[in-house]
């Protein structure tokens, strides 16, 4: 392969490194996951979440507490003289065991909807991140360009002041040498 070729390989995959990383800028990574499993959520997952959200909360131990006392006051045998519910409140407990064989899937459904959420929330921080590290690395390497091309451009501006300085002594030595002395005139100097 000639160098002429090598460099139009190493040109062109530069530019088109450098288009993918703008469109890797341009492109927007980051999303609400909330949002997003909104839009394409059900009717059951919805509701599910509502009950799980409400049933895990005070409101609803407040509430169910208050239900569960006014059964049992409701069937003790000094306010009715025959409690459809006497006392060990054996309906009460199948009503219960019915609630909590229901409620218990339901909630199983809004933690893994959460689980789903949460793999997505950390997919998404990890794209979030491997674009972060994309860009810092070709900052970086822009960065080591910049200071390499310093560098070759002080060895060259170091040259051509050793080049004028070396220019300048034989100039004035040949200007010694020829007895013309010193006419009062300063030669054009590269810093002067």
């Amino acid at each position: 392969m000639s160098k002429n070729n090598l460099t139009d390989t190493i040109l062109s995959d530069e530019e088109e490194r450098e288009q993918q990383i703008h469109e890797l800028i341009r492109g927007k990574r980051s999303l609400n996951m909330n949002i997003e499993l909104c839009k394409s959520s059900t009717f059951g997952e919805k509701l599910a979440d509502r009950i799980a959200s409400f049933a895990g909360s005070w409101s609803f131990l407040s509430f169910f507490g208050m239900i569960i006392l006014a059964w049992m006051i409701t069937n003790t045998r000094l306010i009715l003289s025959r409690p459809f519910d006497p006392y060990p409140y054996v309906f009460l407990n199948l009503i219960l065991g019915c609630i909590a064989s229901v409620q218990a899937p339901i909630i199983m459904m809004s933690q893994n909807r959460e689980s789903q959420k949460d793999r997505l929330r950390s997919e998404n921080d990890y794209l979030i991140n491997l674009k972060s590290e994309i860009i810092l690395e070709d900052l970086h390497m822009k960065i080591d360009d910049i200071i390499h091309e310093q560098k070759v451009l002080k060895k060259t501006l170091r040259e051509i002041k050793m080049d004028m300085d070396k220019y300048n002594a034989e100039e004035h030595l040949r200007s010694g040498l020829d007895g013309k002395g010193d006419t009062g005139r300063k030669e054009p100097g590269l810093y002067s």
